[in-house]
């Protein structure tokens, strides 16, 4: 059965649903250390009623972070991933996030699709420093040999219609 034949549906995670979070992680053979709904913002697919696929977001001030993205090898290459990081995203702009940051040393690729540049993990550690992954790979070492990438979600500057001063010096 494909993707399209099946009825998908996103959920925000609640704290019970902590076990499928990990589950889903581990059958994708990603880190689960850190991962707590209380943290922050979790998805989960449904799949004709079956979590096949799951993502979070880590809050900070005015920035976000992606992290647990994960779609099982047989709901891949359908978009599911797509529509995870696309809520994601979403949340993150209505939350009036300026920038979503994650961590990926193998997927570069599929995250440039999506617009995110290059940065570095000090940059997010800047960002996000009490980020429960932020603070586990300090703790643990690992963050400052990873690749993490940028996203900017929100225009930078003034806010609320307000000019800035190059607008304010057009006016004058």
């Amino acid at each position: 059965m494909t993707l399209s034949d099946m009825h998908v549906k996103l959920r925000q995670a609640a704290p019970a649903d902590l076990p499928i979070l990990l589950d889903l992680l581990t059958r994708c053979g990603l880190h689960t250390t850190s991962v707590t709904p209380q943290a922050g913002t979790y998805w989960i697919a449904d799949l004709d009623g079956v979590p096949g696929g799951c993502i979070g977001l880590e809050h900070g001030e005015g920035v976000s972070l992606i992290r647990s993205t994960a779609v099982l090898p047989e709901a891949r290459a359908q978009g599911l991933g797509r529509a995870l990081v696309r809520s994601a995203l979403t949340h993150a702009t209505l939350r009036g996030d300026r920038s979503v940051y994650l961590f990926s040393e193998e997927a570069g690729d599929y995250w440039r699709r999506f617009g995110f540049v290059p940065v570095t993990a000090d940059e997010i550690s800047g960002a996000l420093p009490d980020a429960p992954q932020v603070v586990s790979g300090l703790c643990s070492g690992w963050i400052g040999g990873e690749q993490a990438w940028r996203l900017d979600v929100q225009p930078q500057g003034p806010r609320d219609g307000q000019p800035g001063a190059a607008g304010e010096a057009a006016q004058g």
